[in-house]
């Protein structure tokens, strides 16, 4: 697989710290077809792009968000606009998760 912008701007996306995924949107519009495969949360033209991510509660939403861009600007060369479309705190979810797998290990 050939690594292209969009899956640059995803992974770097993804590096950044309070960012926990990335987000479709609401219908799943925010995303970059490729042949066989859909990049979620991304979404790179000429003129500019958009990057749609979920973050920690935990980090500044703000400086989050600004990183983001930040990042996504220099390896796109366009401007980016972030969008936060959900906040998680991390630790919840790892307990949510966790309970999820209690629960099912005792039913079995």
């Amino acid at each position: 697989m050939t690594e292209t912008l969009a899956h640059r701007i995803a992974a770097a996306a993804l590096d950044v710290d309070g960012v926990t995924g990335l987000h479709g949107g609401l219908y799943g519009e925010v995303a970059t077809y490729l042949p066989g495969e859909r990049i979620s949360g991304v979404l790179v033209g000429a003129a500019g792009g958009e990057v749609h991510v979920v973050t920690d509660l935990r980090r500044n939403i703000w400086t989050v968000a600004e990183e983001v861009r930040a990042v996504a600007e220099k390896i796109a060369g366009v401007p980016i606009v972030v969008t936060v479309e959900d906040v998680v705190v991390e630790d919840a979810v790892s307990k949510a998760a966790a309970a999820i797998d209690e629960t099912v290990t005792e039913q079995e």
